[in-house]
């Protein structure tokens, strides 16, 4: 780990963190720059700081860690490998397998054991090559990756113009007496846990629309479809409207982190 560290000069006063980081280091990404404050890296007069939007002050002392460790290791896992051609790769992704190496991350990840015998295209994310969504870890389903940079390019196109069509299969706790719905509620960062997302008035937009496919004894089985790609979307959302999934230790209910969680999936 090494540490860096410089005052605040009076060009960069009252500018944001990440964006002062950012110039100070052009080599690093703004992604992962905001993953380092984020996860305790970065302390200002000797207090951590965890808001890549914290304005920086003339004369403060911003100490930054970096880890020497490389981003990416190429590791041997065994994958279910549903398509592949010289442009993409299409995935089924398990269960507990991590995308991308991230804060935290120690276990072998999915953009690693694809990285032992292809060559994925950069993005501005060295963590990322080819990644143009993900899945949380805890989510199973197929997930698309780029093999060249046209694909890169092109997929990334596809996702911000919302014409790739996502849908998931959730097991919620309660039953939902609707037959369908639609949730429209911006999604930020939890002002009271920077770790977690939530609902607020200061987050982006964010849509999920959902149908119901079957009433189980105190649970609903959902189609989700959300139209947007924010952070946990669904877990969010649902928790926002009542009915937490089943088994999310970290939105769920008290009664749905108890409870056993069916296998989900999603297809894009």
């Amino acid at each position: 780990m090494e540490k860096f560290s410089f005052t605040v000069e009076a060009g960069f006063h009252k500018r944001r963190l990440d964006h002062v980081l950012c110039e100070i280091d052009a080599t690093v990404s703004r992604s992962e720059i905001q993953r380092a404050i984020r996860s305790d890296g970065v302390s200002i007069d000797g207090r951590t700081v965890r808001q890549p939007s914290y304005r920086v002050k003339e004369g403060e002392t911003i100490v930054w860690s970096v880890s020497s460790k490389p981003p990416l290791t190429p590791r041997e896992l065994p994958l279910r490998v549903l398509y592949e051609d010289r442009q993409i790769v299409v995935v089924d992704k398990p269960n507990g397998l991590v995308v991308h190496p991230g804060a935290g991350t120690v276990d072998t990840t999915l953009v690693e054991a694809l990285l032992v015998d292809r060559e994925l295209p950069p993005s501005d994310d060295p963590t990322r090559p080819g990644v143009v969504h993900r899945l949380d870890k805890d989510t199973s389903g197929v997930i698309v990756i780029a093999k060249t940079a046209d694909a890169l390019v092109s997929l990334q196109r596809q996702f911000a113009a919302r014409t790739v069509r996502k849908a998931y299969l959730a097991v919620v706790d309660g039953t939902i007496p609707e037959e369908e719905g639609w949730i429209d509620a911006p999604i930020g960062r939890d002002p009271r846990v920077p770790s977690r997302m939530a609902v607020h008035s200061k987050g982006r937009v964010a849509q999920t629309g959902f149908e119901v496919l079957r009433r189980l004894d105190g649970q609903t089985l959902v189609l989700a479809r959300p139209r947007t790609g924010r952070t946990h979307q669904i877990r969010v959302h649902m928790r926002y409207i009542g009915h937490a999934v089943i088994g999310d230790a970290v939105y769920g209910s008290a009664s749905s982190r108890g409870a056993r969680m069916a296998p989900g999936g999603a297809t894009e």
